[in-house]
């Protein structure tokens, strides 16, 4: 491990061997750690993203706001020209950059999408996060895990197997090295069975790529608390609780997308999963303000998607994407 894994992995075995429902499972999930870092040493492309990482200047940051829609890290009025100019270059190292958006010393990193509007149509409705343990699976580069923790979250792990995902975490974590927020570079198959450690289970944005989504909202009931809560956002489309899309082969464009549910189906699968006080509290088509083309993610996005005479619909002629959120209640014994 290069020096900024070793002082996560340090970092990350005091905070669950501190805390009381994570301390049972503390040597599994250091491991995952190490072999989510190993598996990304691998990657074509780590050489390039560590060069760049190591690029960024070695400063401390005066300031630091977690708790507005750009998140902030330290000011431009910090750093010389020359620290300025190896922040750029690094940061544009580590393009594309897609969930954000963030102001990394006056640099403002404008990504492919408005994670900031997803976190606006979610916060309002979940149990607030004070004091409470959170997990948040498919985290992406970690944009959610921040907000959660300046909603005022104990500690917030996340976890995400996408190589660069974890760079852009980084660059901010380097910064930020005390605060109790930590991403292991695994998906959720590889989590222990029933940790039920946290109180708090976020899965946005991941239903619809798993192959068995029942199999996914168990695993996820799995690692909350009696009484946690779940949030799941996924792709919905129009029906009763017998509709689904299951594309014949991508959708908009994406090639691992399996179940498409209607709200009202979603809602079953909660049920016959033993969720309790299930409810849609948002639900929202994806614009192409959302999610879209940007100097930091300069390549296709949702607008190359949809169908150029009927936006409605998808390349492939499915409706075009629509999200739902629902929160729910493991209960109590289940």
């Amino acid at each position: 491990m290069n020096a900024y894994q070793e002082r996560e992995h340090q970092a990350l075995r005091a905070l669950v061997q501190a805390h009381p429902s994570l301390a049972k499972d503390a040597e599994a999930l250091l491991q995952l750690f190490e072999a989510g870092w190993q598996s990304i040493a691998r990657h074509g492309d780590v050489k390039r993203w560590n060069h760049a990482l190591q690029s960024l200047p070695d400063v401390s940051p005066a300031s630091w706001d977690v708790q507005c829609d750009v998140v902030r890290l330290g000011s431009a009025s910090e750093l010389s020209t020359e620290q300025k100019e190896h922040l750029q270059a690094g940061l544009e190292g580590l393009k594309p950059w897609r969930k954000g958006p963030f102001d990394v010393f006056g640099v403002h990193i404008d990504t492919e999408w408005h994670s900031d509007w997803k976190w606006q149509r979610v916060q309002p409705h979940i149990t607030p996060l004070l004091g409470r343990t959170v997990l948040d699976v498919g985290c992406g580069s970690g944009y959610h895990m921040w907000r959660m923790l300046g909603d005022g979250a104990a500690c917030v792990l996340g976890i995400d197997p996408s190589a660069l995902f974890s760079f852009h975490f980084a660059v901010l974590k380097r910064y930020l090295p005390e605060l109790p927020v930590f991403l292991l570079p695994v998906g959720i198959d590889a989590m222990p069975e029933r940790m039920h450690s946290f109180d708090s289970v976020f899965s946005m944005g991941v239903l619809y790529h798993r192959a068995s989504p029942l199999e996914h909202i168990m695993q996820l009931k799995a690692c909350l608390k009696p009484d946690g809560e779940l949030i799941l956002e996924t792709l919905v489309v129009d029906g009763d609780a017998t509709t689904c899309l299951i594309p014949r082969g991508r959708y908009a464009k994406m090639r691992n997308v399996w179940f498409i549910p209607s709200v009202a189906m979603l809602e079953v699968w909660l049920m016959r999963c033993g969720f309790h006080d299930i409810r849609c509290v948002d639900v929202a088509a994806t614009t192409i303000e959302e999610q879209r083309s940007t100097p930091w993610m300069p390549f296709e996005s949702l607008v190359d998607f949809l169908d150029v005479d009927d936006s409605s619909q998808t390349i492939e002629g499915y409706p075009a994407p629509k999200r739902a959120t629902l929160v729910a209640s493991r209960g109590h014994g289940q």
